[in-house]
């Protein structure tokens, strides 16, 4: 009796009817059928989400790389646009009578040779010192400043402009400095 089913083995013992049995049957058909349909649908399902999931994941790395395209050109305007104000505005240097101007680079000292009214005009803030490539260029501070909105890592040197103190208003000015006094 090990081959037989339990459906011929209650067949033979009459528990069951053959239409019955027959009828159960074909449900267990109809139901493994279906059973299967739904295991292909599901897998249908999992491939379009799938599909979906790989369609957005690519679409955030196409975007991300937009972006990083358009941040380099953006900042390819910004040097061209420093590189002319700094080409249209820089100052000339005369070479004769000129003296050597420290300033630093970074952690880097360098030097410039400009003119004594330049020396001054750096230090009053009038004139700064910018470096486009490998050049230090001198330029007017409205320039530098400027250039500073842009990007100021171009910017090395740009003091802040002093204004004249002038004797009107000194409010000691009334108070003499006795000559025997000693500092």
């Amino acid at each position: 009796m090990q081959g037989i089913s339990l459906q011929d083995q209650l067949l033979k013992s009459g528990l069951i009817s053959k239409g019955k049995a027959k009828t159960v049957k074909t449900n267990q058909r109809k139901q493994a059928k279906q059973a299967r349909k739904q295991k292909n649908v599901e897998l249908v399902d999992e491939t379009k989400l799938l599909a979906q999931q790989v369609k957005l994941e690519q679409l955030k790395k196409d975007q991300a790389l937009n972006q990083h395209k358009q941040q380099l050109a953006a900042e390819k305007a910004v040097l061209a646009q420093i590189k002319q104000l700094v080409q249209k505005n820089k100052l000339a240097q005369n070479l004769e009578g000129c003296e050597a101007y420290n300033f630093t680079d970074g952690n880097k000292v360098k030097k410039i040779y400009v003119s004594e009214k330049m020396r001054q005009d750096i230090g009053n803030g009038a004139v700064a010192i910018v470096k486009i490539a490998a050049a230090y260029e001198l330029v007017p501070a409205i320039i530098a400043q400027k250039i500073a909105e842009r990007n100021a890592t171009y910017v090395l040197l740009l003091n802040v402009a002093v204004e004249d103190v002038s004797v009107d208003d000194d409010p000691y000015a009334d108070y003499q400095i006795p000559d025997d006094l000693m500092w």
